[in-house]
């Protein structure tokens, strides 16, 4: 099991290292120039050289991703090109919010889709079925943008229960929060509904029924422990794309988390910053990758068996 977790770790550094290439050469070869945008189109053309001398513009395409690696590798993400303030002390400011927004949401996922999906496999082809698939279809369908501006009507502007935007209490994330779990509500609905399928007519589980258990056990402790692993799957996937999922709930929202941080880099090409962010996020994303295939193992005796042999 060590084994196996240090040879993730180590496709790990591989990961994150062709990231950060490919998120560098795609800002070196974006169109526009960070020293224009910065000084003002009344800059003169002495003064946007001397801008992109003192940010490391006018370096080649090697010096600038040496520099860029080297740093990373440091724990150096770089400065804002805006304001001059360290991207990694940003990050660690803005992540509680985003962290928030996404362990939030990840939980009303569960709470309310992984029900969803039980029932509608249990009631297969029936009206339960039907209605918690449409609800599911229209979780997906829906943007999330849109959802988060009719709450705003609804229950700011018509009921005054809530705050608009902001992060003045708690109150403040309930709308985020609920706009953003929408499509992981579907996803997450649709997925219990095929694992449960899959294992709902299983020898164990009609032994179960046959031997006079009550159905609520027979359904969530036989059949729904036995189709957590692809449920598991989308759970950490939807948990890591919340991460870096929330630029647009967040915009909406007006909440100083990772994605409107990104947000705003990108409109001032504030290079530094979208670097730096997209190779956190993808840390991230590696290392609940990570945890995901351990929680199978602990779920699962003969993956970790698997996992002993390799």
């Amino acid at each position: 099991m060590v084994k196996y977790v240090l040879k993730r770790l180590l496709m790990m550094i591989f990961v994150v290292l062709g990231v950060a290439v490919l998120i560098f050469t795609i800002m070196y070869f974006m169109p526009g120039d960070p020293a224009e945008i910065i000084l003002g189109p009344g800059a003169t053309a002495e003064a946007i050289a001397a801008k992109r001398t003192q940010l490391g513009l006018d370096q080649s395409y090697i010096a600038q991703l040496k520099n860029f690696l080297l740093g990373a590798c440091r724990g150096d993400l770089g400065q804002s090109y805006i304001n001059s303030v360290s991207v990694w002390s940003e990050l660690k400011n803005r992540l509680p919010y985003t962290l928030t927004i996404a362990v939030t949401t990840m939980l009303l996922n569960v709470i309310v889709g992984i029900p969803l999906g039980v029932t509608a496999a249990v009631h297969k082809d029936g009206l339960a079925d039907k209605l918690c698939m449409l609800f599911a279809m229209f979780c997906i369908s829906v943007p999330g943008f849109w959802v988060g501006l009719v709450l705003v009507i609804i229950f700011s502007v018509k009921l005054n229960w809530l705050p608009p935007y902001g992060i003045s209490d708690w109150t403040c994330f309930i709308m985020p929060c609920m706009a953003a779990s929408l499509v992981g509500i579907g996803n997450l609905a649709r997925q219990s509904r095929s694992s449960m399928l899959d294992v709902i007519n299983q020898d164990y589980v009609t032994t179960a029924k046959a031997k006079g258990q009550v159905p609520y056990k027979v359904v969530y402790k036989h059949a729904l422990s036995n189709a957590l692993i692809p449920i598991i799957t989308v759970i950490g996937n939807r948990f890591g794309m919340s991460l870096g999922g929330t630029i647009v709930i967040e915009t909406v929202f007006s909440i100083p988390g990772i994605g409107m941080y990104v947000t705003s880099a990108i409109s001032n090409r504030d290079y530094p910053v979208i670097r730096g962010s997209v190779v956190f996020l993808a840390i991230a994303f590696s290392v609940i990758m990570l945890v995901v295939d351990l929680v199978y193992a602990f779920i699962d005796p003969r993956i970790k068996a698997q996992y002993i042999s390799r």
